[in-house]
């Protein structure tokens, strides 16, 4: 018998790199492979791939090359920003929505003696610039807001908050992992100072990704040992990776538009399949100002790690940004600080819809949920009933 293909619908999570920067990587690794701070022929061909590479993200964020930094993904591009904040006193604002490692970096700058304030999240994750303006206070050194938000999609006015952050002082700093080759960003119109991404979120290689700095604002090196990257980010250059990251972010820039109409329209099937076809359902996030990838639902009396694993028996692929173990909920806390409750929030599941996925799969998908839902609704799990 003849499995069927399996479908990936977690985009969010990570992309498939695309065949043109797999044949970079690939060039870049057997060919191109010197050491590109090296001063002879060898070190001065890679040197010029990655050169190459700054210009090709640079276009796609609207930048100059030389404010781009190259670094192993938006993890140590967030952390580059806010561990770099001198001294041991003074206010972060962050929201009460950021990816993780935003959450510990700030966290690690209260360990040091550092204000931070979290800004919350209306139902749909909507930051309020007003609430993050009164939120500054005095000697607000930085504010770092996400641009659309991992679980639910939600695009924040990162323009608004950066207008009013600005203005009182504080520098600007936003985590744009998600958003990047989803949606045009234009980081000189965004009005912030920072702006952090990774390569295989759109379709390049996991471990390599840049840190935009607009020109005179600081930065000091989280990594230090060399003078790569102008002094802001030590160690040998990952010439495969920046080369990678660089072709995915020049594919980027020439198919946005087409790619965010032909995943927003895949998605809108997916939801209204589902919709039509499964009773019990609570949408997450906002139904308009999110990115065209993300549908997160939470189903009634379904633990939706549960569901998770039944999809993935049945090939699909899938996310949850909650956890229930042992009988206890662990609830999400971007969901919570959504308002939601543990039941609801444990019931969440999220599809991420991507430039690969079909009308053939998003059917098949529509056309197996209902079947897997109403089959473990037979025996939901006791905190599901409340």
């Amino acid at each position: 018998m003849t499995l069927p293909a399996r479908i990936y619908l977690d985009s969010a999570a990570t992309t498939p790199p695309a065949p043109e920067v797999v044949e970079a990587v690939h060039e870049a690794l057997t060919t191109h492979w010197g050491n590109a701070s090296s001063a002879h022929a060898a070190g001065s061909r890679a040197r010029r791939i990655v050169e190459e590479a700054r210009v090709k993200v640079a276009a796609l964020l609207g930048g100059r090359p030389d404010e781009i930094v190259f670094t192993s993904g938006a993890t140590e591009a967030n952390n580059t920003v806010l561990q770099g904040l001198p001294g041991d006193r003074g206010r972060v604002v962050i929201s009460a929505v950021e990816h993780p490692c935003v959450m510990e970096a700030a966290a690690a700058l209260e360990r040091r003696g550092w204000t931070v304030t979290r800004v919350g999240v209306d139902d749909t994750g909507l930051v309020d610039p007003e609430a993050v303006g009164k939120a500054l206070g005095k000697h607000t050194a930085l504010v770092s807001v996400m641009l659309a938000n991992n679980e639910v999609g939600t695009i924040e006015p990162v323009a608004a908050i950066a207008k009013l952050a600005r203005a009182a002082g504080a520098l600007v700093h936003t985590d744009a992992t998600q958003a990047v080759g989803r949606i045009p960003v234009d980081a000189g119109a965004l009005g912030v100072d920072y702006l952090s991404l990774s390569a295989h979120k759109f379709h390049g290689p996991k471990g390599v990704g840049a840190l935009w700095v607009r020109r005179g604002a600081p930065v000091t090196p989280l990594l230090r040992g060399g003078s790569q990257e102008g002094g802001r980010r030590s160690g040998t250059l990952n010439v495969p990776g920046i080369a990678g990251l660089g072709v995915a972010a020049e594919l980027a820039k020439t198919r946005l538009a087409e790619t965010a109409d032909q995943v927003g329209v895949l998605r809108d099937r997916l939801e209204r399949g589902i919709r039509s076809g499964v009773q019990g359902l609570r949408l997450n996030g906002p139904p308009d100002l999110r990115l065209p990838s993300h549908l997160n639902m939470s189903f009634d009396l379904v633990e939706g790690e549960a569901l998770l694993m039944r999809l993935d028996l049945a090939g699909i692929a899938v996310s949850t940004g909650s956890a229930c173990s042992s009988g206890s909920v662990k609830a999400s806390y971007v969901l919570t600080a959504m308002g939601c409750d543990e039941i609801r929030a444990a019931g969440a599941v999220r599809f991420s819809v991507g430039a690969t996925n079909t009308e053939a799969e998003i059917d098949r998908v529509v056309g197996l949920l209902p079947g897997i839902v109403a089959d473990l609704r037979k025996a939901p799990p006791a905190w599901a009933k409340g």
